[in-house]
């Protein structure tokens, strides 16, 4: 679902622009969801960078589950979205992507961006579920494992280092900025 951020998000995307301030950058991706390219937008804005938008960087297309709250998912689609809770790396969205798919979406994305721009920084903004996955992918986390890696909070920073066709974690969900604006997702995602 293509829904935009709230005032709270706008003051955590400008809390992570202020934290990557001095960090030099070559190119900003970002989702073309509304969400993450307006949060990529705080940073583009300070940097004076124009923002690449792409698809492949979309989360999780959900399917059914698309706009229905986490409480309503439990009882609607006990099954599928109880696989999500104990083994969400072998689970589906009702009509939607497994996060598998995503992982492998999200993932050819990132080395076809790395491919482009070799030895520069580049910032990418995208959303939860892709940022877990390539955690996971980055440290040999196969699909029973994922679900042992916590989520990224909101507006969070990940670094990431690809080099000689390999995906190398540097830091994952760095936050401290964040403050009293720090959020994390409830227990029932």
């Amino acid at each position: 679902t293509d829904m935009d951020l709230t005032e709270k998000g706008h003051e955590q995307a400008e809390k992570t622009a202020e934290y990557l301030k001095d960090v030099a950058v070559d190119a900003i991706y970002s989702s073309d969801l509304l969400r993450a390219f307006h949060t990529a937008e705080h940073t583009a804005r300070r940097k004076g960078i124009t923002i690449t938008k792409s698809e492949q960087l979309r989360e999780i297309f959900a399917g059914k589950w698309e706009a229905e709250s986490f409480c309503d998912l439990e009882k609607l689609y006990p099954e599928s979205y109880g696989l999500w809770l104990s083994n969400i790396g072998r689970a589906r969205c009702d009509e939607g992507e497994s996060v598998l798919e995503v992982q492998q979406r999200v993932l050819g994305e990132i080395t076809r961006i790395a491919r482009l721009h070799p030895d520069q920084s580049v910032f990418i903004f995208t959303h939860a579920t892709p940022v877990r996955t390539l955690r996971c992918a980055a440290q040999g986390v196969g699909p029973d494992g994922i679900v042992g890696v916590p989520w990224p909070t909101n507006a969070s920073v990940s670094i990431f280092e690809y080099a000689d066709g390999c995906l190398s974690l540097l830091s994952y969900s760095e936050d401290s900025f964040m403050h009293e604006l720090r959020t994390v997702l409830p227990d029932n995602v």
